[in-house]
């Protein structure tokens, strides 16, 4: 059974950026849960298929599988409940951790998010300076949530 243990953060200021590499990602939710969530996620030329545990435990059950594009494509189109989150999410490392940081777009943006996965949820590790307030707890912060009710309509 494959886990997650994640927390999310808010981001303060650009200066996570340098050396960071991004890459697009639109994504669709086919069921928003609770029990769980299923997610369809385009990034480049490869297309998943999620299923995760809903709940705000910063430890859930998650599992992820490879599915062709096109496939991935047409459930965008005409499965998903709410709109299409779009972002372009950027690998940053730091002191040992490789941070995530998402980078919303359409009606999430300006939004900007941090996540760290981390191998037990008492884990220590140290923030990096451009991290602000942990949003692990805050369902408005979720994916799922974003996609009906975007950040701009806070």
């Amino acid at each position: 059974m494959g886990y997650e243990i994640e927390r999310k953060f808010l981001v303060m200021g650009d200066a996570w950026r340098e050396g960071a590499a991004g890459a697009s990602m639109r994504q669709g939710y086919l069921c928003l849960g609770p029990p769980s969530s299923v997610r369809v996620r385009i990034e480049g030329s490869r297309a998943f298929l999620n299923v995760k545990q809903s709940t705000l435990a910063i430890t859930r059950a998650e599992f992820d599988y490879p599915i062709p594009l096109a496939d991935a494509e047409a459930m965008l189109v005409s499965l998903c409940v709410g709109a299409p989150v779009v972002k372009t999410r950027y690998r940053v490392p730091y002191e040992g951790f490789m941070w995530e940081v998402d980078v919303f777009e359409g009606a999430n943006a300006p939004l900007v998010l941090a996540e760290i996965e981390l191998a037990s949820a008492d884990q220590a590790f140290a923030p990096p300076p451009w991290i602000g307030a942990e949003v692990s707890g805050d369902p408005r912060y979720l994916n799922t949530h974003l996609s009906v009710c975007p950040f701009s309509q806070w």
